[in-house]
């Protein structure tokens, strides 16, 4: 039986960072907070092969389909390209996680982490697509989409090839909406013209927004002294249309409490508070940011066939979010396809410097990729 995914509960459970007691699931908070996400009626969970080592599809047995009616929860999971060798492999996992799980079918499946390169390329070699939609036939998933990570090109690219797809599911966040490696809002844009549901992972950008530093907070709580700093980001995500369910991987009892809050009496943003955001936005990126205007200018004569536009971009965002991964992640897709030489293969010619219109100093940009994406330790 399909789902009418224009009704999906707002806040989905998303089970990548259950809670754990000395680096082991603690089943038995698991167990409360699935209760109390059912009992405020919401139904939502999603979970993958690769969470928690496994043990997260595992958990969804023991906490979610042992205790509770089938019909009374939805269950997505994700088929991983890094673990595909073979076609064999499809079914192998399919099968895997459908006994980990306990269940006979999934109501959501998911191909895990499109993204320019190694995975897109292994779910079209292995033809995943058309194999989703057999499964879908057989009754196996009742609906059949895709997590994504990557470009915008892409991604209409993909939806082109293959209309059968009934959801996409991408990060999306008010940090991230002019992010030039995440490209939140045109991923956003381009999923709402083609009236294709969004699933909204990373709202809270895996927490940051949730604990900004006191100027931030202030500005929010200004306006809502009453709703606390990662409300704002759920708010924001919820107020866009086209988004069905956003995902939070919560922790603790506290979190699911507060966000459970936010969807049951849920609110727009209002102009003042999405003002508001925009302020949060600027104190944010206060960060100084490299001029680079993508112009490309200093690539066609570089003797090391440096993309030296995409590195900047990179450094740009670390420069953001010291602590975000995904800069390291595109750096590292970057230098590994296409011939693209790495930062360090740079030797100093000033090819680059002589043909750039801002003038910008790019050796020693360079340095500063070397220092952020090559160094060890």
């Amino acid at each position: 039986m399909s789902i009418d995914l224009s009704k999906m509960p707002k806040i989905g459970f998303g089970l990548m960072r259950l809670p754990e007691t000395d680096g082991v699931i603690d089943l038995d908070k698991v167990c409360k907070m699935v209760d109390s996400y059912l009992d405020a009626g919401f139904t939502y969970f999603d979970t993958a092969y690769v969470y928690h080592g496994g043990n997260s599809e595992r958990t969804v047995k023991e906490a979610i389909v042992k205790r509770h009616p089938r019909d009374s929860f939805t269950l997505a999971t994700k088929l991983p390209a890094w673990s595909i060798h073979s076609f064999e492999d499809r079914d192998k996992i399919f099968e895997e996680q459908m006994e980990r799980c306990g269940v006979d079918y999934f109501d959501f499946y998911l191909l895990h982490s499109i993204e320019d390169g190694n995975n897109y390329d292994t779910y079209e070699k292995f033809d995943c697509f058309n194999w989703g939609i057999q499964k879908r036939a057989e009754g196996k998933i009742r609906h059949f989409g895709f997590s994504y990570h990557g470009t915008p090109e892409l991604l209409v690219k993909i939806l082109d090839k293959h209309p059968e797809i009934e959801f996409v599911q991408i990060q999306l966040n008010y940090a991230d909406w002019d992010n030039p490696l995440v490209h939140s809002g045109k991923l956003y844009q381009i999923l709402s013209e083609r009236n294709i549901p969004i699933i909204v992972m990373e709202p809270c950008k895996g927490g940051k927004l949730a604990n900004h530093d006191e100027e931030c907070t202030e500005i929010l709580k200004s306006i809502r002294p009453d709703k606390s700093v990662a409300s704002w980001a759920f708010r924001f995500v919820g107020s866009l249309p086209g988004v069905t369910t956003i995902l939070s991987g919560m922790t603790t009892q506290e979190q699911m409490e507060d966000n459970m809050n936010t969807f049951k009496n849920f609110e727009p943003l209002s102009d003042e508070e999405r003002a508001a955001i925009d302020k949060v936005i600027e104190v944010m990126f206060r960060v100084e940011q490299i001029g680079c205007t993508a112009c490309r200018y200093c690539t066609d004569g570089c003797p090391m066939s440096i993309s030296i536009p995409d590195i900047i971009s990179a450094i740009n965002t670390k420069r953001k979010f010291p602590g975000d991964m995904r800069p390291q992640f595109f750096y590292n897709g970057l230098v590994a396809r296409d011939g693209n030489g790495k930062a360090s293969d740079c030797i100093e010619c000033g090819q680059c410097e002589g043909v750039c219109p801002q003038h910008l100093p790019i050796i020693e940009i360079l340095k500063e990729g070397v220092e952020k994406f090559e160094s060890q330790g």
